[in-house]
């Protein structure tokens, strides 16, 4: 196994080990600045150059470290974690049923949707809609919510839609918000491998060691880059940023679904 992959990381072209690392870098700032946006920036830049599967493998243990760090550091996890059980579970069922029922991150449909995804979340968050949901709709919306969001990660490893507008709506603090973002990202990470390790169309990528070896490596571009992200945090206007960050997602997603569809 070792001399599977050390052979397979030896084979790897050096330009796309480079484009991948300032990816990677890229995302990891974004996440430092914004508190998410680690898979989102990395699957949708990864996906131009590698099967969505290999991108998706490549981001799980990077998501899933920096996911753990901001749900546990967080002042509330029990209460979090009562207050959206339900959605989490359904964030988990539909995810596995994205991945392993519906075709998955290997379907031809994958890139388009996550064009569309990253292209309506783009656009959601340069808008200045600002939507509210009355907390007594949440016990029958929270779990809706959970399993479109895992049918979305199942489909295009991307967990933002329609999870982080809907937490954001229900008026949560800023650190429940933080919170509840990172323990959705958690269980739809964890999901999400359970379906890359599944030997299915296309399955089976983080089963591969080169591939496990190489999300492992990811941990320190994306480290790098979430600490350069704090430092624009600090020096730079946020809302700025996430005008920068939405229209670059915006026009990435738009480029993914023309190419997924032509």
């Amino acid at each position: 196994m070792i001399e599977t992959a050390a052979a397979a990381v030896a084979s790897v072209n050096p330009g796309l080990i480079a484009a991948g690392f300032a990816v990677l870098v890229l995302a990891g700032m974004v996440k430092g600045v914004i508190g998410m946006g680690l898979p989102t920036v990395g699957i949708g830049l990864l996906s131009v150059f590698l099967a969505p599967t290999d991108a998706a493998a490549l981001l799980i243990l990077p998501a899933t470290v920096t996911n753990f760090w901001q749900y546990f550091t967080g002042p509330n996890i029990l209460p979090i974690a009562r207050r959206f059980f339900w959605m989490m579970a359904m964030v988990a069922a539909g995810t596995l049923v994205g991945g392993l029922l519906l075709g998955g991150l290997a379907s031809p449909a994958a890139q388009p949707v996550l064009g569309a995804t990253l292209l309506a979340y783009g656009a959601l968050g340069l808008s200045s809609v600002q939507l509210k949901v009355p907390q007594k709709h949440e016990p029958w919306l929270s779990p809706l919510m959970g399993f479109l969001t895992g049918l979305v990660t199942g489909t295009t490893g991307v967990s933002v839609m329609p999870s982080a507008p809907y937490l954001q709506s229900l008026g949560l603090a800023r650190d429940d918000l933080v919170q509840a973002l990172g323990l959705t990202f958690i269980v739809s990470t964890t999901a999400l491998a359970v379906v890359l390790f599944h030997p299915g169309d296309g399955g089976g990528a983080m089963a591969d060691p080169a591939t496990a070896l190489a999300s492992a490596a990811a941990l320190l571009p994306a480290f790098i880059g979430m600490q350069l992200g704090a430092m624009v945090r600090r020096a730079a206007s946020p809302q700025m940023f996430r005008r920068i960050f939405f229209s670059g997602l915006g026009l990435l997603g738009a480029y993914m679904l023309a190419r997924g569809l032509l």
